[in-house]
């Protein structure tokens, strides 16, 4: 599963409001090589389901991930920072041994 958190849900909801983005997309997490940590996520809207997709929903929110991403997303949760501390999306992921001082890529 891959939750997302109250801030995320109400971000998500601003952007796609802001963007004209309809209710017949939904948010794609992924990850991709790269970032001083090895690993990052990159997040996206679509609206193409692939094979191997694995389809959530959480919190109103439908999240979906291939199957590779998935190994290394299980059980994170999305959430939202508007703070002085680094403003945007983030993942709590319990599965990254190591994070990056931005907090934009990990290892497992």
């Amino acid at each position: 599963m891959i939750y997302v958190a109250d801030s995320a849900k109400a971000k998500i909801a601003e952007i796609r409001a802001a963007n004209g983005v309809g209710d017949d997309y939904f948010l794609r997490v992924s990850v991709v090589s790269g970032g001083c940590s090895g690993l990052s996520y990159k997040l996206d809207f679509d609206n193409e389901l692939k094979p191997n997709d694995q389809v959530f929903e959480d919190n109103g929110v439908k999240v979906v991930t291939d199957l590779k991403s998935f190994l290394y997303l299980f059980n994170t949760t999305l959430e939202f920072s508007g703070g002085l501390n680094g403003k945007g999306f983030h993942f709590n992921n319990p599965n990254a041994t190591r994070t990056c001082g931005c907090g934009e890529s990990f290892a497992v």
